[in-house]
């Protein structure tokens, strides 16, 4: 888990976006949510390959997801609980996964984060939104 920013985003999703599970997660999570409290951005896009950099993440070897939340960017397990929290009942009570003890529980996601593609596969390209969805998108750095 890196630190608090004062200026980092709130609810965004950094995942891999040519990730069959990583790209699968996002899709359950835009059913899921509605109302469209969780935004993305893929790893790939400017913003992804910034906000991957400023973290410690590889964008070419992603070994973690971000999820930044009230100015924290998380990781692995946690990132989960924090995202989960966000939806509606009954899935945001599944948060309870970061309640687990940490060292198996993160060990459980690295084991799963480095087999994703052997397990689950790899698209060529990055995942194209919907155009409902492509609002939920950001894909370029925010102005300054």
């Amino acid at each position: 888990m890196t630190g608090v920013q004062s200026d980092a985003p709130d609810g965004l999703w950094l995942f891999d976006g040519v990730c069959n599970l990583c790209s699968g997660s996002v899709a359950t999570v835009l059913k899921l949510d509605p109302e469209g409290v969780i935004r993305f951005t893929p790893i790939q896009s400017p913003y992804g390959r910034q906000l991957a950099a400023a973290h410690g993440i590889d964008p070419e070897n992603p070994a973690s997801f971000l999820f930044l939340d009230g100015g924290r960017a998380l990781e692995k397990t946690a990132a989960i609980g924090a995202l989960l929290r966000r939806l509606q009942a009954p899935w945001r009570w599944l948060a309870i996964i970061d309640r687990l003890p940490r060292g198996p529980a993160d060990a459980a996601y690295d084991w799963l984060a480095a087999n994703r593609y052997r397990l689950m596969g790899k698209k060529a390209a990055c995942m194209v939104p919907s155009p409902t969805d492509r609002t939920r998108f950001i894909l370029d750095p925010p102005a300054r």
